[in-house]
């Protein structure tokens, strides 16, 4: 008989499987789901059953039985405009996603710029449509971690949280560290009049380069010199060296609390006429990919965007799958040296 006359071939379901297995339903449901409680013998008997029927398990289905989703959400709490213009958020985007290749594990993007938006996002999450949480680019004392930890929800955030919260992972870099770095690099070059360019005070890695900014300047029993803030923008970084070089036109060095407001303060310094570094030096923080097309090179503090990534989506992968939440893990920087300081 042709297999037209014998009509399509019909999809092996897992009562085919366990007939075919002579085992129950029930245990064929066991083995596909990863249960302890089916023997050695019996797991590969289905198992070579499964194989050579082709049986592929309803996704849907396993779902329901482990409560899982097999998807996890990546939170930014910026406009979207600053994450597609933002290299170190993109950065964050693509290596979580490729952390989660074979893992079977779908990501979820999300941006919660306002109050509205985190309650929808609470309301999501809750829900249960997905099985664990990211948090990155938070501003001031952000009440989603918290939210996501007393509904038992799988969290880990990117960067210190503004106050600690029990039981919540976190995964940051030592910007207290770069940003002393970024400003020692400074001081070694002879430049006596730093200034600096700070992020948005209501993010913990920008207070924390803050204080490693002042706290080499301290050391070197150099005074503070000039702050103006900017939003890790362009633009920002271009409009705060503007203000810089009003407040103090006999600046020497500038430290930028990242390489994109470094990019606008080497466009504000040019178009002043200051030559880099000869006449001003600068230093950026991130180590974006653009830093070494400036003209000049731009030098600054690489921190590891890649890792960081990495390390938040393996802590909550092993949350979801029941291990307790990680202690803080806080990853090291290093300065990279080019042509502008």
């Amino acid at each position: 008989m042709s297999v037209d006359e014998a009509g399509p071939r019909r999809q092996p379901t897992l009562d085919t499987v366990a007939a075919e297995a002579g085992v129950s339903r029930a245990t064929v449901s066991r083995v596909i789901n990863g249960s302890t409680r089916v023997s050695p013998e019996v797991k590969i008997a289905v198992d070579r059953t499964i194989a050579r029927l082709g049986y592929v398990p309803n996704r849907a289905a396993r779902s329901l039985v482990k409560r899982r989703t097999d998807s996890i959400a990546l939170v930014l709490r910026e406009p979207s405009a600053t994450v597609l213009a933002d290299p170190y958020l993109a950065s964050i985007i693509i290596a979580t996603s490729q952390a989660l290749i074979g893992t079977g594990v779908q990501l979820v993007l999300v941006n919660a710029e306002n109050d509205a938006e985190h309650e929808r996002l609470a309301d999501y999450v809750r829900g249960g449509h997905v099985d664990g949480v990211l948090l990155a680019s938070m501003h001031g004392n952000d009440p989603l971690p918290s939210i996501l930890i007393r509904a038992g929800v799988p969290t880990v955030v990117g960067g210190r949280p503004d106050r600690p919260v029990p039981g919540l992972t976190y995964v940051d870099t030592d910007n207290v560290g770069g940003g002393q770095l970024a400003t020692e690099r400074l001081i070694t070059a002879g430049r006596k009049r730093i200034a600096t360019i700070a992020g948005p005070p209501d993010m913990t890695a920008a207070a924390d380069r803050l204080t490693g900014y002042h706290r080499a300047l301290a050391r070197a029993g150099q005074q503070a010199g000039q702050v103006a803030y900017g939003r890790f923008t362009r633009e920002s970084g271009e409009r705060a060296m503007a203000e810089l070089l009003d407040r103090a036109p006999d600046l020497d060095g500038v430290f930028a609390a990242n390489d994109m407001m470094a990019i606008g303060a080497l466009r504000t310094l040019r178009s002043a006429g200051r030559r880099v570094p000869e006449d001003v030096a600068v230093v950026g923080y991130d180590d974006i990919e653009l830093a070494r097309h400036t003209e000049p090179a731009l030098t600054t503090v690489r921190q590891p965007i890649a890792v960081q990534a990495r390390t938040m989506t393996e802590l909550l992968l092993a949350q979801i799958g029941g291990h307790p939440p990680a202690d803080p893990v806080v990853l090291p920087t290093e300065l990279v040296e080019r042509d502008s300081a």
